[in-house]
């Protein structure tokens, strides 16, 4: 197939259904970036081999969608089949994966002898060493865990969860509760009588440094963060 057009394809009711799309397109509209469908198709047609040219029947059609529409139907083959990727597109996803999951493990994990995170280059190159094979589909946490599984031999690494105590001073408890609660699960919490905000956090240990630091820039350096398990 041509790098011009792809194959967007799914399997139902024992049928092979197929649409020919532009690329680029078919992938924005997949992440929900555009919603015309219209703009993705090279070709109004729904096929059981799209390379070969060979069309459905609108029997099978109607049996495994419930409809003859081919814009209806290549709305689901879009958001629930697999699209077949360009080189271009695979390497880029692949590459945007590779940058997830550093950043995933560079947060989650932390070097055993001194607590702290390892930087987001030393994980890669230590990454290039193992050659683990990244999926652009299979999900980032999955993925890490493995590869924190086999970087072990040759970077120490530790992921484990820590319980922070966190208090916020009246004045900027708004703001700054705001901020605190997206870095970890709030396990218990309590506003208090003179509008100050004090809570107990659970996050990776990799996170600590960066709650502490936006912690400190959304009160000014008036708020206070200590592990207490």
């Amino acid at each position: 197939m041509s790098e011009k057009f792809t194959v967007a394809r799914l399997t139902k009711e024992n049928e092979h259904f197929e649409i020919l799309v532009k690329p680029q397109k078919a992938l924005d509209y997949r992440n929900g970036k555009i919603s015309g469908i219209t703009e993705v198709l090279a070709a109004e047609i729904i096929f059981s081999d799209a390379n070969k040219g060979t069309k459905v029947s609108e029997e099978a059609m109607h049996k495994a969608f419930g409809t003859t529409d081919p814009l209806k139907i290549a709305d689901l083959i879009l958001k629930k089949g697999t699209l077949q990727l360009t080189t271009e597109q695979r390497r880029k996803m692949v590459e945007d994966k590779r940058r997830q999951i550093i950043d995933f493990i560079s947060r989650q994990a932390v070097d055993p002898k001194t607590n702290l995170p390892h930087p987001p280059l030393r994980i890669e190159n230590a990454m290039e060493q193992i050659r683990y094979p990244i999926d652009p589909y299979k999900p980032v946490e999955e993925q890490a865990k493995d590869i924190v599984k086999l970087l072990r031999p040759i970077l120490p690494l530790k992921i484990e969860q820590v319980t922070v105590a966190v208090k916020i001073p009246s004045q900027y408890s708004a703001r700054a509760y705001g901020t605190v609660k997206t870095l970890g699960t709030i396990k218990r919490e309590e506003w208090r009588g003179d509008g100050s905000w004090y809570g107990e956090i659970e996050l990776p240990a990799g996170s600590y440094a960066s709650l502490l630091n936006k912690l400190g820039d959304a009160t000014k350096g008036n708020g206070e963060a200590k592990i207490i398990s």
